[in-house]
């Protein structure tokens, strides 16, 4: 019997607060290159374009958690660990998941991702949307001083 090609499934996000994204067509490129280096077969492509990775609360996320627990697919593909998820513990939750479907997990980035890469990346990840936080919050103070408004409405 001739074993079957693995299906892989492609999770690609775009989020516009971050201009050095690449766009999910950049990101889907990328996969497909694993894809084909693996020998795997290419499956449905899960998309978020415009969503913070801080959310779970994905459409093109969800589709994707809920057609692991139905094995659509064999292999999850993405460019980064932090297309998938910002945050540490949704990151961990879905690699718990995908490992008790049996489903591995490759990016472009890290390779086959394991449990080191789960603490790192997540600690990593939750460092960055902290710095970001605090960058933010300098830009809108720094145009507080300045005399400016720091959004919203403004009365006079």
């Amino acid at each position: 019997m001739e074993a079957h090609p693995m299906r892989a499934a492609i999770y690609a996000r775009y989020s516009t607060d971050l201009q050095s994204d690449a766009s999910i067509e950049d990101q889907h490129r990328l996969c497909l290159r694993l894809i084909a280096g693996n020998g795997w077969q290419e499956g449905e492509t899960y998309s978020d374009r415009g969503l913070s990775g801080a959310s779970h609360l994905r459409p093109g996320y969800q589709r994707l958690l809920d057609d692991g627990r139905h094995n659509v697919f064999d292999v999850v593909v993405a460019e980064g660990l932090d297309r998938i998820s910002r945050d540490q513990e949704h990151i961990a939750a879905f690699f718990k998941q995908m490992r008790f479907q049996g489903i591995p997990i490759f990016t472009v980035a890290e390779g086959e991702i394991s449990e080191l890469h789960i603490g790192l990346k997540g600690t990593m990840s939750s460092l960055f949307l902290k710095d970001l936080a605090q960058k933010t919050h300098r830009g809108l103070e720094g145009r507080v001083r300045k005399g400016k408004s720091a959004g919203g409405i403004t009365y006079g």
